[in-house]
């Protein structure tokens, strides 16, 4: 089988972990990363064994021997990063959150639409073993109807206003780093919510620290979820439905398990064998896509990251909070 050749634009640490996921994979091949130095795409690719290094993100976008694109530079760069490897012919596979905005959401994927190329987020819980198995539980009618759902993901950090964290212009603060979270994990219960009402606490640089938000579905079903950088939550998930509830254990957006508990049975653990890191679950998804010759999965279509980003939008429309060029 020939192997899926994958390029990595960016040099951060979530490329590095990235590229040591593709690492355990027979069927991919890190053959290009591109930076916006030579020095750094040097020792990027000393690291991994990277025969191709780019100093542009141009260069790393215009080589003829790249199939796929993995784009993990910070927020803001996503659309135009992304932008740039689709009109290069590129694949893309994009770090989450997918934009800033469900308007640069929009423009990236009508761009891949238009020219008929593959592209997704890379919510990389969604493929992760236990939440594979969570689906598969759903689907059996294990906990019958589901209804409810509970998600946390917050974490302490100590105040820095030269820190990405706190910077609006950078898409700091909870919502856009941890809290799409509980809400693609909701979203990928319910799907879109018919209303959604937020609260949130906003810090001196004007980011949300912490915020709670409860969605409603047209079925009647509801999620709750919350999420914070400066408020250290006991990041867990729980799914109720008419016959049981499932609890996905901390860290549930990570590697993890699952308990079951079914009305008047023992209750069940179930912790599925993991491989790799876990990033290389969300690159298999891709290269599955790319030989099936489909343009979108269907674990995350682009339709459901577009309602996501839209759902984001409209919990910081609640808040008042616009990032710096919206």
């Amino acid at each position: 089988m020939q192997k899926i050749r994958w390029g990595i634009l960016s040099t951060g640490n979530i490329a590095e972990q990235f590229a040591r996921g593709l690492a355990v994979l027979d069927d991919a091949e890190l053959v290009a990363v591109g930076s916006r130095s030579q020095e750094s795409a040097d020792r990027f690719g000393d690291t991994f064994n990277v025969p191709h290094r780019h100093a542009t993100y141009e260069d790393l976008a215009s080589d003829p021997d790249v199939d796929v694109i993995y784009v993990g530079t910070p927020h803001p760069f996503h659309a135009e990063n992304t932008l740039l490897c689709l009109r290069a012919g590129k694949a893309v596979l994009c770090e989450k959150p997918f934009a800033m905005n469900a308007a640069e959401a929009e423009a990236m994927i009508g761009e891949a639409r238009a020219r008929g190329l593959f592209l997704m987020e890379a919510m990389w819980t969604r493929f992760l073993p236990h939440i594979v198995k969570l689906r598969e539980l759903l689907a059996q009618g294990a906990i019958g109807e589901v209804q409810m759902m509970t998600g946390n993901f917050g974490f302490r950090t100590e105040f820095d206003p030269k820190s990405r964290m706190f910077a609006p212009e950078l898409g700091g603060g909870g919502l856009l780093d941890v809290g799409i979270y509980p809400i693609s994990l909701a979203s990928m219960l319910f799907g879109a919510p018919q209303s959604v009402v937020s609260q949130v606490r906003l810090g001196s640089t004007g980011v949300d620290e912490q915020a709670a938000a409860i969605f409603r579905y047209a079925s009647g079903a509801m999620a709750s979820v919350a999420f914070a950088t400066r408020t250290e939550l006991v990041s867990e998930a729980w799914i109720y439905g008419t016959t049981g509830r499932i609890h996905v254990r901390p860290p549930w957006w990570g590697p993890s398990t699952i308990t079951l508990y079914q009305n008047g049975q023992p209750e069940q653990q179930i912790a599925p064998e993991q491989v790799g890191n876990g990033y290389n679950y969300e690159a298999a998804e891709v290269a599955a896509c790319l030989r099936a010759g489909k343009l979108e999965s269907d674990v995350i279509s682009l339709d459901e990251t577009l309602a996501i980003m839209r759902t984001m939008d409209t919990i910081r429309a609640e808040w008042g909070l616009r990032y710096p060029g919206e």
